[in-house]
């Protein structure tokens, strides 16, 4: 398979801070790579080095082929970007915007017409394509963004957190269409989130970033499976955490749980579950409530770090 996008030893320091400490990656034509990390981890510096907007302090980086710093202009032409922040006008309609956008990529005026309608109605915003954008719900700006970052079709398409503030709709939605594109086109995708269902609903590699650095890397099949045992989560008075590890230290590692709980990879799985329970009440610890969890990529990554990601589920906190 062709290295579509490739990274060795990226770094990104701005001062003191080193925001992308050496990273290694590469992703393959038409995968779904999902970056997935904490806010703050790096993943948003590293796709501005990948489309050219942050040049590197360390290391290379290659999109299609083509070096981010000396074929900055060629990596441009076969890549697109929807970013978190992108400032699109509010006074503007999605027709204008589209069009324009599609001028400034060099298309001709009845192709930039043809390819803005069918992409204004593939994100369904057909109806709303002679409203002001002013008017648009965050959702719809979202699917708007992802339209002009399509208008030139890209062999790279870059997504910072796309779906971050959408209601669950609006997130379905824009799956479906990162999906289609995918399979259908074929076009290669590079996701940040930091929602562990969006990586493992899309992605079929991802790679966790924590503090700049790459901790774990794999299908999401290949993470879950390298956590182990399964979870077993048990919220208790907060008092007896001390006596509740202790009996728990007999029956696999421990990890990270949130103030009142306590959670163990539980060797021997749900047939052990009984046998904690009664530890725990001959110990003196009353057992409030106790869930078992299949291996997540919320347990990868605390396994990874030691805590638990932002945008994991409450049940797995």
């Amino acid at each position: 398979m062709t290295v579509v996008i490739e990274a060795q030893g990226l770094e990104r320091s701005f001062g003191d801070l080193k925001a992308v400490a050496g990273i290694d990656l590469a992703v393959e034509e038409g995968e779904v790579f999902g970056f997935l990390g904490p806010n703050g981890a790096g993943k948003s510096t590293a796709v501005r080095m990948f489309t050219t907007l942050l040049r590197p302090t360390g290391g290379m980086a290659r999109v299609a082929g083509f070096d981010v710093v000396s074929q900055a202009a060629e990596v441009r032409k076969n890549i697109g970007v929807a970013l978190q922040d992108a400032a699109i006008d509010p006074l503007m309609t999605g027709n204008e915007l589209v069009r324009l956008q599609a001028v400034l990529h060099g298309i001709a005026r009845p192709e930039a017409k043809k390819r803005g309608g069918e992409l204004l109605e593939r994100v369904g915003l057909t109806a709303a394509a002679d409203r002001r954008v002013g008017t648009y719900s965050g959702g719809m700006r979202r699917r708007l963004d992802l339209a002009l970052s399509l208008i030139h079709e890209p062999h790279v398409l870059f997504l910072d957190e796309p779906t971050t503030g959408l209601d669950p709709t609006s997130r379905l939605a824009l799956w479906e269409e990162v999906r289609r594109l995918n399979q259908d086109q074929g076009t290669t995708v590079f996701l940040t989130t930091q929602y562990l269902e969006e990586a493992d609903e899309l992605a079929g590699r991802i790679a966790i970033i924590d503090e700049g650095r790459l901790v774990r890397e794999g299908t999401p099949a290949e993470l879950k499976a390298s956590v182990g045992a399964p979870t077993l989560r048990i919220d208790i008075d907060p008092e007896h955490v001390d006596q509740a590890q202790s009996v728990l230290s007999r029956f696999g590692i421990d990890r990270p749980a949130r103030n009142g709980r306590v959670a163990v990879g539980l060797d021997g799985g749900v047939a052990k579950v009984a046998e904690v329970v009664q530890s725990l009440e001959s110990a003196g610890v009353e057992v409030l409530h106790l869930e078992l969890d299949a291996p997540s990529l919320d347990d990868v990554f605390a396994e990874a770090t030691g805590r638990r990601l932002e945008g994991a589920t409450q049940h797995h906190e």
